[in-house]
């Protein structure tokens, strides 16, 4: 079963969204959740079991609940305030000069921070893949297993001097995932070598 990012998301009763993000686990390297980005403002991020897909293409992915259903996931991103110094020039351009005899001051700031499960990481289409060797291309999609959730395979997309391609890479062939970067245990040459075939998807 494809999980491809940046795709149409359709619920049951009618389109909801954008798949932006898939969480999974690195040490098991199974998919646990998928985020996706809603249709209408403001535009909210939710995450979604995996179990929720039915069914999935390049183009989109399928969840087998409603749209009333996905409204009512937690956003993936909540705002938590924190409390920060800040120093009382940067309110007042006059007392520039000041410095460094300004005292800071108090300030509430907003953050936004991601809703991840803990020992878990959020990875996004176009994340970096890099071999042994160095960078190679940038996270496409990922293939999991339909029963396990397991991830199988990863599809990068390899930019060289003759364009691009899609390369399909086993997981015996990654190394470690990390939120920014999927490391391989393969080098540059042996990445160049894999076939720009697709790989066989299993439903």
């Amino acid at each position: 079963m494809d999980i491809p990012l940046d795709v149409d998301v359709q619920c049951a009763d009618g389109r909801c969204g954008r798949s932006t993000y898939i969480i999974l686990n690195p040490a098991t390297e199974q998919v646990t959740h998928l985020v996706v980005r809603e249709r209408q403002a403001p535009h909210e991020e939710r995450s979604v079991p995996v179990g929720w897909i039915a069914n999935s293409t390049p183009d989109v992915i399928l969840l087998d609940r409603t749209k009333a259903e996905f409204a009512e996931r937690a956003p993936f991103e909540q705002t938590e305030y924190v409390q920060t110094d800040i120093p009382q020039y940067a309110t007042d351009p006059k007392l520039t000069m000041l410095w460094p005899y300004v005292v800071p001051v108090k300030r509430i700031v907003d953050e936004k921070v991601k809703r991840i499960p803990p020992g878990e990481l959020a990875v996004r289409r176009g994340a970096r893949v890099r071999a042994t060797d160095g960078r190679v291309g940038r996270v496409d999609e990922f293939i999991v297993g339909p029963k396990s959730g397991n991830i199988t395979h990863l599809v990068m997309r390899e930019r060289n001097l003759l364009g691009q391609k899609e390369v399909c890479i086993p997981l015996a062939n990654i190394d470690r995932i990390e939120e920014d970067t999927v490391f391989l245990k393969l080098d540059k040459k042996s990445v160049g070598s894999l076939p720009a075939i697709p790989c066989r998807r299993e439903w």
